[in-house]
């Protein structure tokens, strides 16, 4: 199986006349996601062409869109002072999940923005995040689609870049994955490790979980407190930032060391005290959920 998309997502891409969204959106399309509509304001009547010829309505706004489309699922490619807008709009139309690929949107707009779509029953990915991958069976967002590979693992991380090289190194070594998942490195954020490890417990295919933290807040260690009272399955993890100084910004708006709390040296005590195995390098990732999968 897989978590939050599928064979079954009917999805919208918003801004997909823009630079990144009509690129993206030809790549999710090629690799097999169905891509039901786009929407842009005042491109509505347009018509998206993407690989083999194949085409998809635009329309002005996400109602219109839902309405003539049944889509679940959205994907958000817009500048950032409208990206909260845009998920906002999402979650009034009744899109179930949105995914929020935009970075740079303002912390306010975005606090609205989760609390307008938790009340509408939304979950949101994102912002500032690359999305996520079921391989064969559909991909929202921005990773790669040729470094993933069907199998029994799970992984979910707070770094973009980090979780193309953990999958990379998987699926070399032969570990497919069930659903790889960036939930972003903004200060707030829609879903979090806690949901994503729910998630892959519900899920009778994954078998082993990778976690990829980085320095700054604390969610790592709640959620390694989660793994030890919740889940049975094995979970191989790994906190980037190691060697960053305290008080630093460290690419991600949220990667901020406050005290002791947000080091990296903190987070990989808390992996360890809680069964979490953890990784000093991304490539012993895949060596230890090998050994996790073998008992």
């Amino acid at each position: 199986m897989s978590i939050f998309i599928d064979e079954n997502t009917r999805l919208v891409v918003q801004g997909i006349t823009g630079r990144d969204g009509s690129f993206h959106a030809r790549q999710m399309m090629e690799y097999g996601t169905n891509v039901v509509a786009g929407v842009t304001p005042g491109k509505g009547g347009q018509t998206f062409e993407g690989p083999d010829g194949r085409t998809v309505p635009i329309f002005n706004a996400m109602d219109e869109a839902v309405a003539s489309t049944g889509a679940n699922t959205s994907v958000i490619y817009v500048p950032p002072a409208f990206a909260a807008g845009a998920v906002m709009e999402a979650a009034d139309a009744g899109i179930d999940f949105v995914v929020a690929i935009t970075e740079g949107v303002p912390v306010l707009d975005m606090a609205r923005a989760h609390a307008f779509a938790r009340d509408r029953g939304t979950r949101v990915l994102g912002p500032n995040c690359p999305g996520l991958i079921s391989p064969g069976k559909a991909k929202v967002g921005i990773l790669p689609g040729q470094i993933v590979a069907p199998g029994p693992v799970g992984l979910v991380s707070r770094s973009g870049t980090l979780t193309y090289e953990a999958v990379y190194h998987l699926t070399t070594a032969g570990i497919g994955q069930t659903t790889c998942v960036g939930i972003g490195g903004d200060p707030l954020i829609g879903t979090k490790f806690i949901d994503c490890l729910a998630a892959f417990k519900d899920d009778p295919d994954t078998k082993a979980i990778v976690m990829i933290g980085e320095i700054g807040g604390t969610d790592e260690q709640e959620a390694a407190e989660y793994v030890k009272e919740n889940l049975d399955l094995p979970v191989v993890g790994f906190i980037a930032g190691q060697t960053a100084p305290p008080g630093r910004r460290m690419g991600h708006a949220g990667a901020i060391i406050s005290g002791s709390a947000g080091t990296a040296a903190e987070k990989m005590e808390a992996f360890e005290a809680n069964g979490i195995q953890v990784a000093k390098r991304p490539v012993e990732i895949a060596e230890l959920i090998r050994a996790a999968l073998q008992g």
